[in-house]
């Protein structure tokens, strides 16, 4: 038996109110009592350790409710061409990162953010081809729903004028018909599966890289949404006892088949790794325009998004799922892609009480307003991501003009009664949770634009912020009987921050740093 007295003037359960502890007893990786110090040393065990903790206060580690580690991992050697203003810009990046990562294997990564070029121009696989040559390429835009590659890696996935588009997606064509190089939705699912499997073999170690930068955010536990290949690499760092954190782990609508044929069913597993839902495609993004509208973006008549899935389909994947014990998480980005996620959960809302299942939508970011109260009656999670809400600005706004209709809504879903969780979708935007507890209390992006925030009443206040990043993301997985808070029977899973985030002005929340991390009540992480 392993027991530590933990002792901080400032320990924070995030329950109800704002009252905090001295110490905390934890036993064997589980917290056993929490209190006043001279109280708790009463019950501390034979040879109990005490550890004085230093900074400003003590939190339950977060859990980020939507992260794609795989992305991260395979992205950490990767150009980052984020910030890049224009066309030129990106090429100068790709070729000082060429320098620098000679080869012939796959170039993926970057994270392009076409949206924000000032020169205008477009991307094409001859401006990759100038600077790669026959070195295939495949780029992931910002929000990950197209990909920019070039004639090489085209000609990898067979990729020509004759290929038509596909269910779900769009390959960009010239005038001549010929493809650009731009791919869309569905149309790029063959190459980005064909470039990430080169870097298998290796996956598990930037797995491990990646978890570290999590920690160092003070993450503790995820919910997760990438491939089966994620998941073996996962499973091989808890194998050589190299797992630090914990994962609800997704899979991929390609593999539910697998999944079911398996016997894997959502909530199985164990304290470190447990089975989550099948991850689901409604719609893509607003920055490939290609979120699904009722009514089309501005100044783009005829186009109001994509189905990526056709709405039968994807009622039919639903039940197939939930009548397998699996839960179901479905990407909807666009008022009719929620309008009809809603519309497949309801068909099978009894089927999923029968199975105790709670089926999730990730991002619910612009919804009818006659659809908030459904989030609630359907028992349906709302996965949302506060920073999306000031970094989309002022893009959303131009695309979706006046329209009444919900933005990014967390306080009117909260004030319904839906389950409200936050994560942060990294590596589409940084990992750190203190940036989206900022979003989602301003509704500012971290210049303090715009001023006063987005449909400022949309706000919440910081302890929803900070509980919807721990304890609401733990029930979202239905794991919160022992992730989430600090109470006695939880997992010891904690953070201690430099400064008292109660205490600061919410423009310096972004700015705060995580001092110690804590998982299964050992200190997995330390900065100075």
């Amino acid at each position: 038996m392993v027991s530590t007295l933990f002792l901080h003037p400032a320990i924070h359960a995030l329950d109800v109110d704002t009252s905090t502890f001295s110490a905390m007893l934890v036993t064997d990786g589980r917290i056993v009592a929490l209190g006043a110090e001279a109280d708790l040393r009463e019950q501390c065990p034979e040879g109990t350790e005490t550890v004085e903790l230093d900074g400003g206060v003590v939190l339950p580690g977060f859990h980020d409710a939507h992260f794609h580690i795989g992305n991260l991992a395979r992205e950490l050697e990767a150009p980052d061409l984020r910030e890049a203003n224009s066309l030129t810009e990106t090429l100068d990046l790709l070729r000082s990162w060429k320098v620098a990562h000679p080869g012939d294997t796959w170039v993926l990564g970057g994270r392009w953010n076409q949206n924000q070029w000032t020169d205008g121009e477009t991307p094409h696989r001859s401006h990759l081809d100038r600077v790669f040559g026959e070195r295939p390429v495949a780029l992931p835009s910002v929000d990950g729903h197209s990909v920019w590659a070039n004639s090489a890696g085209l000609r990898a996935v067979g990729i020509d004028r004759n290929t038509p588009d596909p269910v779900g997606g769009r390959i960009d064509r010239d005038e001549a018909g010929e493809p650009t190089g731009w791919l869309f939705e569905s149309a790029m699912d063959e190459i980005r599966d064909l470039s990430e499997a080169a870097l298998i073999s290796t996956l598990h170690e930037s797995l491990d890289l990646a978890q570290r930068e999590l920690l160092a955010v003070g993450i503790t536990h995820i919910t997760n949404f990438d491939g089966d290949d994620v998941r073996q690499g996962m499973l091989r760092l808890q194998a050589e006892g190299r797992l630090r954190i914990r994962a609800h782990l997704g899979s991929a609508a390609a593999d539910l088949e697998q999944t079911i044929a398996a016997g894997r069913r959502t909530g199985d597993g164990d304290e470190w790794i447990t089975e989550g839902p099948v991850k689901l495609y409604s719609d893509g993004a607003l920055g490939s325009h290609t979120a699904y509208m009722h009514e089309d973006f501005v100044g783009e008549p005829g186009n109001h998004g994509i189905a990526i899935v056709p709405f039968e389909e994807l009622c039919a994947q639903v039940e197939l799922a939930v009548s397998n014990g699996i839960a179901v998480a479905t990407h909807a980005i666009g008022d009719l892609a929620n309008t009809n996620v809603l519309d497949a959960y309801e068909r099978v809302a009894a089927l999923a009480a029968e199975h105790g299942l709670r089926n999730r939508v990730e991002h619910s970011q612009h919804l009818q307003w006659a659809d908030i109260d459904r989030f609630a009656a359907l028992n349906v999670v709302a996965s949302l991501q506060p920073i999306h809400c000031t970094t989309d600005y002022p893009l959303s706004h131009e695309l979706i003009g006046d329209r009444d209709i919900a933005h990014y809504p967390w306080r009117s879903l909260i004030d319904a009664d839906a389950l409200v969780a936050f994560g942060s979708d990294a590596p589409v935007e940084p990992a750190n949770p203190l940036f989206g507890v900022h979003a989602a209390v301003t509704r500012e992006n971290r210049a303090g634009e715009p001023a006063g925030g987005r449909e400022p009443e949309q706000r919440v206040s910081l302890l929803e912020a900070l509980q919807r990043f721990t304890a609401a993301g733990a029930e979202a997985a239905q794991l919160d009987h022992q992730v989430g808070r600090l109470a006695p029977g939880q997992l010891a899973d904690f953070i201690v921050l430099d400064r008292d985030i109660f205490a600061v002005e919410p423009s310096e929340i972004p700015h705060l740093q995580v001092r110690t991390v804590v998982v299964d009540g050992r200190i997995v992480h330390e900065s100075r």
